[in-house]
């Protein structure tokens, strides 16, 4: 985001760093308290402390579970299009990724159940990653669909890790539901939260990792032990504790800010470049642009955009096959900013189509 993050997070780490020792650390029980008290609060969803542990991002948590959990050679299941980071990981740890397209009714996205119980039947389908809320297509996942996958997963043996990392950025008035939170099924899971995306901290590297079931949470201690992705330092235990602690109000702020932000997007485009559908997604600061009445191949479009106008936007293709013809815009900026990019949009769209005769 191009937000600074928090006032009272920034003082929290002033303190921190004035202490000037800056050596190991343990886990302190505010750091658990925290977590535990935002999730029921906020999304009622009941954490137990036994379930919590800590780890430095929510990518590491991904890498080392895909290598505890499945052999080189099975097939880790997505459903596209999704965050490209889901392809690099799986296929750096010598997995095969498995695309299940979504469906696409008008401006929404559904799951494919039919196609979606096909793969997870396949013996070489072993993990599925569920993104939820869903990045790029902003879609908050229903009980229903989450209870149904959590039902297909347990009765083909397929590991399920459920990335919530977007879960506190839904738009005003919309709650996402915690995978984990919906069956006994959904809770034999891993699920990987933290405040980094809702709180603009990515760079501290803190997350926590939810796994109830116990034999799966010693499977996956002893692999961030391993991997030394489970050791805290003072800065990533001090921002997340304040996040959830002190951070309720500049959050709800945010996020009616980019409400107000994707509000305009959409009358924007509505009015000025009808030719590229908006996404209906409920929940990230990201916008999914359905470019297909302009180009099939939508990162030649972005490259010509970034050449043409200055204007940078994600390639599709990069979430899977299934985002070929579109584009994700950022509009986690100042009113300003995000003004200026769509009227760059709407400068690229008309040299765009003079370029192509279209």
């Amino acid at each position: 985001m191009d937000f600074p993050a928090p006032q009272e997070i920034r003082e929290a780490l002033v303190r921190q760093a004035e202490q000037g020792i800056y050596g190991y650390n343990i886990v302190p029980k505010e750091w658990y308290q925290a977590y535990m008290e935002w999730w029921e609060r906020r999304h009622h969803f009941a954490i137990k402390q036994d379930w919590l542990l800590f780890s430095h991002g929510v990518m590491p948590v991904i890498s080392a579970a895909i290598r505890q959990l499945t052999r080189p050679g099975e097939r880790v299941l997505v459903q596209t299009p999704v965050y490209n980071g889901f392809f690099s990981v799986i296929r750096g740890n010598d997995r095969e990724v498995l695309q299940v397209p979504l469906i696409r009714e008008g401006a929404e996205y559904r799951v494919d159940f039919a196609a979606l119980e096909a793969k997870l039947a396949e013996p070489e389908t072993t993990m599925m990653l569920l993104c939820n809320p869903h990045n790029p297509a902003g879609r908050i996942w229903e009980r229903e669909t989450l209870q149904r996958i959590g039902e297909l997963c347990e009765r083909y043996h397929v590991e399920v890790l459920a990335d919530e990392i977007h879960c506190d950025l839904t738009d005003p008035g919309w709650e996402y539901i915690p995978y984990a939170s919906v069956s006994e099924q959904c809770q034999k899971s891993i699920t990987c939260i933290a405040p980094t995306k809702a709180f603009n901290l990515a760079g501290i590297q803190t997350a926590a990792v939810v796994i109830p079931d116990a034999e799966l949470r010693k499977r996956m201690e002893r692999i961030l032990r391993t991997d030394e992705a489970g050791e805290p330092n003072t800065f990533a235990l001090e921002a997340a504790v304040t996040a959830y602690t002190r951070g309720e109000f500049w959050l709800d702020s945010l996020r009616e800010y980019i409400f107000e932000n994707k509000c305009q997007a959409e009358r924007f485009l509505l009015t000025e470049i009808p030719e590229i559908k908006l996404m209906a997604g409920r929940a990230t600061y990201l916008l999914w642009l359905d470019c297909g009445a302009l180009t099939a191949h939508a990162g030649e479009f972005a490259r010509f955009l970034r050449a043409r106008t200055g204007l940078w936007l994600s390639d599709g293709s990069l979430f899977g096959e299934a985002g070929e013809s579109f584009l994700r815009m950022n509009i986690a900026c100042p009113r300003s900013r995000l003004e200026d990019g769509l009227r760059r949009l709407a400068e690229g769209v008309r040299a765009w189509k003079a370029h192509k005769n279209l």
